[in-house]
């Protein structure tokens, strides 16, 4: 098991004491939520806010569980201030690309680390591709780059479909800043490990491929 950083502990705290208070306080939730109508009237602060926010105790633990197991590859690689970097540039990732794609939805609303998390989780496996990652009902491990893959595949799929209510396209885009941040933070894995950047790179071209040919809708 992981021995929790210093970073990762106050991260995980700030979670846990924000969204506890929104569980409580109905209007501190309302009024700290992604909510696209109040966004686009410069409530700009929703856009940091909403990723420390959960609807329950179950989503609060399973990203903060998800969190726990990427935290230490990132900041043995990176360090903790650049941890924080990718985290809060994949919290912001995830948001301004739901508020793109839902830019004329007024009503529409989100709440969770699952961008910033998701941006943690990518990064974890662009710095160690071969990690062994294990999935409920596959009794065997996924290296690490086939799991990411997979999973912002079924990301685009999960937005096109709008898949139950999850913030499929906030967790894409957090996968995106993670990817991207750690990539400028670390240019030297273009040299080290080209091909496994590539790899990584082929859902986010096939959003692009999609958007462009107005098959994403």
């Amino acid at each position: 098991m992981y021995n929790l950083s210093i970073v990762t502990i106050v991260i995980i705290a700030a979670n846990v004491i924000i969204s506890f208070k929104g569980f409580e306080d109905r209007l501190f939730f309302e009024r700290y939520k992604f909510n696209v109508g109040s966004i686009r009237r410069n409530e700009h602060i929703r856009m940091l806010s909403s990723g420390f926010l959960h609807a329950d105790s179950m989503h609060l633990l399973f990203n903060m569980f998800t969190l726990y197991f990427f935290a230490n590859p990132v900041i043995d690689a990176l360090g903790s201030f650049n941890f924080i970097i990718i985290y809060i540039a994949s919290l912001i990732f995830g948001n301004l690309l739901s508020l793109y794609f839902h830019k004329d939805e007024y009503w529409y609303s989100a709440i969770g680390a699952s961008g910033a998390v998701t941006g943690i989780l990518y990064s974890a496996i662009l710095l160690e591709p071969s990690m062994s990652l294990y999935m409920f009902f596959v009794p065997i491990p996924i290296p690490g780059y086939v799991f990411g893959i997979g999973y912002l595949l079924y990301s685009i799929y999960g937005m096109k479909k709008r898949i139950g209510n999850i913030g499929h396209d906030a967790h894409f885009g957090g996968a995106v800043g993670g990817y991207a941040v750690t990539l400028l933070l670390l240019p030297s894995l273009f040299k080290t490990d080209l091909g496994h950047i590539g790899l990584l790179a082929i859902p986010i071209l096939v959003l692009f491929v999609l958007y462009k040919t107005g098959k994403l809708s």
